[in-house]
């Protein structure tokens, strides 16, 4: 939960995300590095993979975040295609009756940093987008955020009455 003792500058849990070119020619999009931070439920889980990870391969391998543990080549960075059918098959184990792409989970991120009261730039700046419009359409407000943005606006007979005093 807290790299400083790794002599790590940044406070609180994060992942970094360098640019560099992995084995099966694929980049990170970002032309810099960056730190995005994570909650308690991504290092739990994290935990969870790194025990598995190394029960399988040992200290070794790459060092890349995510490596094949389920097929070979064991220990090599995954590809985009077992990120696809891992994320195939942890939608079919929640029973979400649909198949769930990267655009939906970031689509999913930025509305709940939205609607746990995140500000524009703070998603922005989580999704790693240079423009301040970039985040807009990822955005998807609850219903029940939509609801009490309505209620929020004073009656105009409550604001008259309020005047008056």
């Amino acid at each position: 939960m807290d790299s400083r003792t790794l002599s790590c500058d940044i406070e609180g849990a994060h992942v970094h995300v360098i640019r560099r070119e992995n084995e099966n020619r694929a980049w990170s999009k970002s032309k810099k590095s960056w730190a995005m931070p994570v909650d308690f439920l991504v290092v739990q889980a994290f935990d969870q993979y790194a025990l598995e990870r190394h029960e399988r391969l040992g200290a070794g391998g790459s060092d890349f975040l995510l490596v094949n543990l389920f097929r070979p080549p064991y220990g090599a960075p995954m590809t985009t295609d077992a990120i696809g059918e891992l994320r195939e098959s942890l939608s079919r184990r929640a029973g979400l009756g649909r198949k769930i792409g990267p655009r939906m989970c970031r689509h999913a991120m930025a509305s709940n940093v939205a609607d746990a009261g995140g500000k524009l730039d703070e998603v922005q700046a989580l999704l790693g987008q240079k423009s301040a419009e970039s985040p807009r359409p990822y955005l998807h407000p609850k219903p029940s955020r939509l609801r009490e943005a309505v209620e929020r606006v004073p009656l105009p007979r409550v604001s008259a009455k309020e005047g008056d005093r």
